[in-house]
């Protein structure tokens, strides 16, 4: 089952995207978390955190297709799965995601008074547990050094999996649902 959704989801270019955003063919859809959406997105999308996405909300209009983004198409994926399991066909979403969409050169809307990306939270607070698990563990005692092997092997598995249990804690926050 999973390959056979898999298989339905279409990805689409930066390149493809850009002409058909500039020709107003379809309907953008940002599926990363509030803080991410106001710190910088795609002129002209609509943000529907994949915390919170409902297949039943979404912005359909027949004459215009819709396709997802993220910041590396990993959200967007997920996303589909939700729609595929609601029944839609044919999900379309931007390979490589924002990160794509930069590379290729094409603007962003940035408001650097957002809050900082759950990345960089993730960041600051994996690398503070190891820190004071490693200063616990030098100078209290050395059963802490188990506390920052613990917080690296979580570290280990979000990078192998591609998915980030912290990340996905952090994106409930009040302070990240501000748009």
């Amino acid at each position: 089952m999973a390959n056979f959704i898999a298989d339905q989801l279409q990805s689409i270019d930066a390149t493809t995207l850009k002409q058909e955003l500039d020709q107003d063919k379809i309907t953008l859809i940002d599926v990363r978390e509030p803080s991410e959406y106001a710190g910088e997105h795609i002129f002209g999308s609509i943000s529907m955190p994949l915390s919170t996405f409902d297949p039943n909300k979404l912005p359909i209009n027949n004459s215009k297709p819709f396709i997802l983004y993220c910041q590396t198409s990993n959200r967007s994926s997920q996303a589909a799965q939700k729609l595929f399991a609601a029944g839609f066909k044919n999900i379309t979403h931007l390979q490589g995601g924002l990160n794509a969409w930069k590379q290729a050169k094409y603007p962003t809307i940035v408001n650097k008074n957002a809050p900082i990306s759950i990345m960089r939270q993730v960041q600051i607070i994996a690398g503070s547990l190891v820190l004071i698990g490693t200063l616990l563990g030098a100078f209290v005692s050395p059963n802490f050094l188990f506390f920052s092997g613990f917080v690296g092997a979580g570290l280990l598995f979000a990078g192998i999996t591609n998915t980030c249990m912290m990340a996905q804690l952090l994106a409930k926050l009040p302070y990240n649902q501000r748009v």
